[in-house]
């Protein structure tokens, strides 16, 4: 039995999908343009047709999902004065982990001048699903930044909910060289009854975030003129020169509502696939 249980492990490590992409864009005469990029496993990205002064970059994993074991690398550099909108073609969903966790790493680089938008489409967290994420933010003191990521525990409109699991984030952000930000969300074992807390989600299935650099209170009395129309929670609050909205709904849908309303707030332009 044993035997056979290490054959099966051995054959599951050998079969984890790997995926990286690396690229860098830069302007010229006010126009952004694509540098060089890597791309290996099974993780790609594509460029639709310039939108104006700014590209748009779609990521696409080809493996279909995320799954235990499974490791996927993002590294982006904006030069100079670059404008870079970057999403996902659809909701990545992360599968049951029998064993190791799966691993995302997301480094983003942005220069002087120069904004990177970074707006996924939700991640959605099967039951039992595993995953560890890191992201790694280097801003340059003139540069700006729009990062939104949604967090889905369980297909809600299918009546799944995530009741076992673990979900590590860990973000780091430098600006000018300087941390100002940095946190670690950890939610392992039982996370359905965590969820349920008062203290922590209140029974809710998505939790969202939205970094906004730079960010001040005119930014946040903005936003919270449109609070009103939220049908979930929202807090927003500033310091260290950026601002942060923080999410919590009953289901993805609502949670997505309220970040678009948001969003709206400062001036974003949403990716096309958002809006589908």
């Amino acid at each position: 039995m044993r035997s056979e249980l290490s054959a099966t492990s051995t054959v599951f490590d050998a079969n984890r999908a790997r995926g990286a992409v690396r690229f860098d864009v830069h302007a010229r005469d006010g126009v952004t343009r694509r540098g060089t990029l890597r791309e290996s496993g099974s993780l790609r990205v594509r460029f639709p047709s310039p939108e104006g002064e700014g590209l748009s970059g779609v990521f696409v994993n080809t493996a279909g999902g995320v799954a235990g074991g499974d490791s996927f690398d993002i590294d982006i550099a904006a030069g100079e004065g670059a404008r870079l909108t970057l999403t996902t073609a659809a909701a990545e969903k992360v599968y049951r982990a029998p064993g190791q966790a799966a691993e995302l790493t997301i480094a983003l680089k942005v220069a002087a001048g120069a904004h990177l938008g970074w707006l996924p489409q939700e991640m959605i967290l099967f039951d039992r699903a595993r995953v560890h994420r890191r992201f790694d933010i280097e801003l340059d003191e003139a540069a700006s930044l729009l990062l939104c990521e949604i967090v889905v525990f369980g297909r809600t409109a299918m009546g799944e909910r995530m009741e076992q699991g673990e979900f590590v984030d860990r973000w780091r952000l430098r600006r000018g060289g300087k941390l100002v930000f940095a946190e670690t969300v950890r939610l392992d074992g039982d996370i359905g009854a965590k969820l349920g807390r008062s203290a922590v989600a209140k029974g809710s299935a998505a939790i969202g975030t939205a970094l906004i650099v730079p960010g001040d209170e005119a930014l946040v009395e903005r936003i919270r003129e449109a609070s009103e129309s939220f049908s979930g929670e929202v807090g927003i609050s500033t310091w260290n020169g950026f601002a942060m909205a923080r999410f919590c709904a009953q289901d993805a849908a609502r949670l997505r509502a309220d970040m678009m309303a948001v969003l709206a707030r400062t001036g974003a332009t949403l990716p096309r696939l958002w809006l589908n």
